[in-house]
């Protein structure tokens, strides 16, 4: 299991997709919610992802290619 803290920023397009929830269900990747505040036409969230390495990973580029923005807060974390 590995975990990283990210933001994550959404654009108009994305605010109201289940992005997240994808997240978890598709491609098994855990996301805690730490912080986040979402308007009627943008969003940003702080959260951590924890899963197998290989799926944050392939949740990562996901994100990227849906339009989600990801900025690397801190380091991977192996447990």
């Amino acid at each position: 299991m590995i975990g990283v803290r990210v933001r994550l920023t959404f654009p108009d397009e994305l605010v109201r997709q289940p992005i997240v929830a994808r997240l978890v269900s598709e491609l098994g990747v855990m996301a805690n919610i730490r912080r986040a505040d979402v308007g009627e036409h943008e969003g940003w969230m702080v959260c951590e992802l924890e899963g197998d390495p290989d799926a944050v990973d392939r949740g990562l580029g996901w994100l990227r290619t849906e339009g989600v923005q990801v900025d690397l807060l801190g380091d991977i974390v192996e447990s």
